[in-house]
């Protein structure tokens, strides 16, 4: 069987150091360069025609791996996210984008090397918790409810406001403010401002 060919893409050096070696335990598998941003990753990736890259989301400075995986899967090579991150605004993102495959790094290395066989003939896989929100944005399900308060919070966000700004403009105090920041993001399974603003436009709770 011929190896299937990978590269990866991880800002940390040592994450991809970790990756190296267990896949270097594979027979199967053969890891044909390293990247350490989302620029190099497409560089290397049109260079070596990998038969997947192994994507991190996250990677500093430069584009992001949303983007270096939508340069990369636009050339015809299959990209497997594989990150720490699961919320819905990072997984619709990336599938969009066309990951052809969306993992964990919780996960076990038997899903991974299952993953990456899976991705190589362009088949999906999506780690348990990934495929449970695709599952539940596709029903309708776990769509969250926010108080008229955090509408309001999430409105002001939408248009840049601070939360000072915020505050002033709904005649609210600072601290609760940042209370119902919280809430949002802990509803919305988020942990910026950004993400807040972009998840509640894709799921229509903003106008």
């Amino acid at each position: 069987m011929t190896a299937v060919r990978i590269l990866l893409c991880d800002d940390h050096a040592v994450v991809r150091a970790g990756l190296l070696a267990l896949l270097g335990s594979e027979p199967d598998i053969e890891v044909v360069g390293e990247a350490g941003s989302g620029e190099e990753a497409v560089a290397m990736a049109g260079k070596l025609r990998p038969d997947v890259v192994l994507m991190d989301l996250q990677l500093g400075a430069g584009i992001d791996g949303v983007e270096a995986t939508r340069r990369i899967a636009g050339t015809g090579v299959h990209v497997l996210v594989l990150t720490t991150y699961d919320t819905d605004a990072d997984i619709t993102r990336a599938i969009e984008a066309g990951a052809t495959g969306y993992l964990l790094k919780a996960e076990r290395p038997e899903e991974l090397f299952t993953a990456i066989h899976a991705a190589a003939q362009g088949r999906t896989t999506l780690s348990a918790p990934v495929a449970t929100r695709v599952m539940d944005r596709m029903r309708g399900a776990g769509r969250p409810t926010l108080t008229d308060r955090e509408r309001d919070i999430l409105g002001q966000l939408a248009r840049g406001l601070g939360n000072r700004e915020i505050a002033r403009a709904l005649f609210i105090s600072e601290a609760t403010v940042k209370t119902h920041l919280g809430r949002i993001y802990a509803k919305l399974g988020v942990d910026t401002r950004t993400g807040a603003v972009s998840t509640a436009k894709e799921q229509r709770l903003l106008p």
